[in-house]
């Protein structure tokens, strides 16, 4: 047995978690508390919906990091992604010689073990379609554990210990720790895998497109000869990903007739989208789903057909989906406050960014929408992707951009401009604006909103409060 091992410790036993509050440490940690461990956490900047998934565990989040927070000495630290090792508490751990891992190899060892692992991969789409399927795999009997980087609304939390065989994951091509660099996924134990998209992202880790294939590649090879591989089909970047996967049943999806799996579209409303899928142009099943949105009747094939090669019923799949309610900060109503209605969501990729513009005002036509962006993540704070913003938000009936988090790491070369992108923006005829914090938006937002008008705000982050903030000052108080 290794020496530093979650297996080596009894029921009882402290472990510690530094960067508790991310989406997927903050479910580990209450995987680890179902398994009846002490479980302690800390975190720099916590924020919901997953510090008050942890607060409601009965977890104190202490922040911010310290070496503090190792007295009394834990018997296990698990090392989240965003430490370095600079950081106070992990050159403390070091010199305290207490036992750690990362969090993809506490996964691997510890929970998934030798279960039918289930790794839902891809650029986006992840979280809903890992939510999608461990809801059809619960609707199903299959008692499935789960890890998912969102709190889907069908269940309680963003995580669950398996009861049986079966663990669904969220399958993530970022980098696991800095004594452990290489991507999440590859500790992950694949058997069925869906890969829905392969685009660049994670410009502090990635160096181009090529980089990221590589990463997904190295996912390829890990599927067992038994194992399923289920693929977008319609993207040249997935197919070229995908014809490294050397296994007998890989089956791709999407619009296009050569596919294996075809998506024919029965209906696309304002409130629920409507669909047939046809295995080799022999109609297989009819999936009516609450998720609107192209990439939304994308995940939904992808989890109905993963699901569908492990001998879950069609119409079971059928019931699951159509009763699937979305995951919390994914197109998410917050309600609406003096006639106009807010919603949340976590896109920061241009083509995330994008896609849920246009989802959201097409769902809402005629009513006006505000899109709200706030650049936060590694990425979206980069120049690399200050074009294809500009194309994202042309779709934006009016947006309203935030200066982007903390750029005082980055050289100015490198920092992305939102008053450059504002500019051209408004150049090219389009209703834009820039603002330096959230409550500056807020105050707009107040004054400019009447009723019926709908509000999105888009962030991977906290965003400095702003939905409580906004929703205080519609509401007058």
């Amino acid at each position: 047995m290794k020496k530093d091992s979650l297996n080596n410790l009894t029921e009882g036993s402290h472990v510690h978690l530094m960067g508790i509050c991310g989406t997927a440490m903050a479910s580990l940690a209450g995987l680890l508390k179902d398994k009846k461990f002490r479980v302690t956490g800390s975190d720099s900047h916590p924020y919901p919906p997953m510090s008050t998934q942890i607060e409601g565990l009965g977890i104190q989040i202490q922040k911010p990091y310290s070496k503090s927070n190792l007295n009394p000495r834990p018997d296990f630290i698990i090392v989240g992604n965003v430490i370095s090792a600079s950081n106070e508490e992990a050159t403390e751990m070091v010199r305290l010689h207490i036992p750690h891992c990362s969090l993809p190899q506490a996964m691997g060892e510890f929970i998934i073990a030798d279960r039918n692992s289930f790794v839902i991969s891809g650029t986006h789409g992840k979280t809903t379609t890992t939510s999608m399927t461990s809801w059809i795999l619960d609707q199903a009997g299959f008692e499935p554990g789960f890890l998912i980087g969102g709190i889907p609304k069908n269940f309680e939390h963003s995580f669950r210990n398996p009861v049986k065989d079966t663990f669904v994951i969220e399958g993530d091509e970022y980098d696991t720790a800095y004594f452990d660099k290489v991507p999440k996924f590859i500790h992950y134990k694949p058997q069925q895998v869906v890969l829905t998209s392969v685009e660049f992202d994670h410009a502090d880790i990635y160096r181009d497109l090529d980089h990221v294939k590589s990463a997904f590649k190295m996912l390829m090879d890990l599927i067992p000869a038994q194992g399923n591989l289920v693929y977008w089909g319609d993207d040249l970047n997935v197919n070229d990903v995908a014809k490294f996967c050397q296994i007998k049943n890989k089956f791709s999806f999407g619009f296009n007739p050569e596919n294996h799996f075809q998506i024919q579209m029965v209906g696309d409303g304002e409130k629920i989208s409507q669909f047939k899928i046809f295995e080799n142009k022999k109609e297989l099943i009819e999936i009516e789903t609450q998720q609107i949105g192209k990439y939304n009747v994308l995940n939904a094939t992808a989890a109905a057909i993963i699901t569908y090669l492990n001998k879950v019923p069609l119409s079971q799949i059928s019931k699951a989906l159509k009763s699937f309610s979305g995951v919390k900060r994914r197109q998410e109503i917050l309600g609406e406050f003096r006639g106009v209605t807010l919603i949340e969501d976590f896109a920061h990729h241009p083509t995330a960014v994008k896609q849920t513009i246009e989802a959201v005002q097409k769902k809402y036509s005629p009513r006006k929408v505000f899109s709200i962006f706030e650049p936060r993540s590694a990425t979206s704070r980069r120049k690399i992707f200050q074009n294809d913003y500009l194309i994202a938000f042309k779709s934006a009936q009016e947006s309203l951009i935030c200066e982007a988090f903390d750029q005082t790491k980055l050289s100015d070369a490198d920092r992305f401009s939102t008053q450059e992108l504002v500019t051209e923006l408004q150049n090219s005829g389009h209703n834009s604006h820039c603002f330096t914090t959230a409550d500056q938006i807020v105050t707009y937002i107040t004054q400019a909103a009447k009723t019926k008008d709908v509000v999105l705000i888009m962030s991977n982050g906290g965003f400095d409060g702003i939905y409580e903030k906004l929703i205080a000052q519609l509401n007058g108080k």
